[in-house]
């Protein structure tokens, strides 16, 4: 698979940014969130600055990435500095005689700001450039959806070879780490989230941390996991259950999977993200289970393992075609244990594609 575009993708990319620049009045913007700087550029360093104006993009990196940005990199010119990235960034803008110049607020800290203000132009406008990357990052391109795809399918095929090691007396910790192991094995580049195994009571916790914890029989057990490839996310939860399931956990895993399938038949192209919410919790309020469900219906992947759009209460954008979006709804008793089914799901013109393939329906080990 082809893991790294031409310049040519990241050049329309840094067009159609500059585009979104002028429509807000801002000639300039300064890039410090890494997740952006990879999306506009292809540089995958945990540190740099990018600066992109009329005359084009700028890369600053310290010494210990200058190697790597300039093989990643692309559509920029690539600038080591030594004497600090927000100095040499400022000192960019003056070069550059910006006079309107956009930030992320919500990356940066007001001591941060402050150096990078006090180093720019004098007299300068700076003005936070809300989510204006993160909105460009919503609609994957063709080449975005192939890298989550695999993502997944390796996230898929990882999760059931580990599957059947999942045995009383197993930790928690060492299922968790095989299947750390087995995702890089097949070519991930990492995992895009700490790996949740959480048996019995814990699965209670949504953010349950693998422990030493050994599975016992008659318990469930919740996998939450995701790969990184090529820089880009993927995110799947099963649940299963240790044994022959009595009526009440088989009652609970049917409610969580039909609140799924119902939240997923609602999901599509042009509708808002609280309707899907509103259709999974629907479903679990008819079994008077709605109360149990703590979190959002699900959230946006792709660069990072959470974006835009965020599929919850009161979330009134529409979802737009060739998004890819989690949908994972739970329920969580205390003293007992949790139940979390999701998939990532492409969003197409025509309809939704599950790119999580594991099996839900064999959800018991006897």
């Amino acid at each position: 698979m082809k893991t790294q575009p031409d310049s040519c993708f990241f050049e329309a990319r840094q067009r159609l940014l500059l585009t979104r620049l002028d429509a807000r009045g801002l000639p300039f913007l300064v890039v410090t969130k890494p997740a952006n700087i990879f999306y506009l550029t292809g540089f995958r360093g945990s540190a740099g600055i990018a600066v992109f104006g009329p005359s084009g993009g700028h890369l600053l990196v310290d010494p210990r990435y200058t190697i790597q940005a300039a093989e990643q990199a692309r559509g920029v010119e690539v600038k080591e500095v030594t004497a600090g990235l927000f100095r040499a960034a400022g000192r960019r803008l003056q070069k550059l005689r910006a006079r309107r110049v956009g930030f992320e607020e919500n990356h940066l800290t007001v001591e941060e700001f402050e150096r990078l203000r006090k180093q720019g132009p004098l007299g300068a406008v700076w003005k936070p450039a809300v989510g204006l990357i993160e909105e460009l990052r919503v609609v994957k391109d063709d080449f975005e959806i192939g890298q989550i795809h695999a993502a997944c399918l390796l996230t898929s095929q990882a999760y059931e070879e580990v599957l059947p090691q999942a045995r009383p007396g197993v930790s928690e910790r060492d299922l968790a780490s095989e299947l750390d192991f087995r995702m890089r094995r097949k070519g991930a580049d990492g995992v895009a989230f700490e790996t949740i195994v959480a048996s019995g009571p814990r699965g209670a916790l949504p953010h349950a941390r693998p422990s030493t914890k050994a599975l016992k029989a008659g318990e469930l057990v919740i996998f939450d996991l995701g790969a990184i490839l090529g820089g880009y996310a993927a995110d799947m939860t099963r649940t299963i259950y240790l044994g022959a399931p009595g009526k009440r956990v088989r009652f609970l895993y049917q409610a969580v999977l039909e609140a799924q399938q119902e939240a997923i038949g609602t999901l599509r192209a042009g509708v808002k993200a609280d309707k899907i919410n509103a259709a999974a919790r629907r479903r679990l309020a008819a079994k008077k289970l709605d109360k149990l469900f703590t979190h959002s219906t699900g959230h946006g992947v792709g660069v990072e393992i959470h974006e835009r759009p965020r599929i919850g209460r009161g979330e009134q954008s529409p979802i737009p075609a060739g998004s890819v979006v989690t949908v994972e709804p739970g329920i969580y008793i205390e003293d007992f244990g949790g139940i979390r089914i999701e998939d990532t799901v492409l969003v197409g013109a025509a309809g939704t594609q599950i790119l999580t393939p594991a099996a839900k329906d064999r959800w018991w080990l006897e």
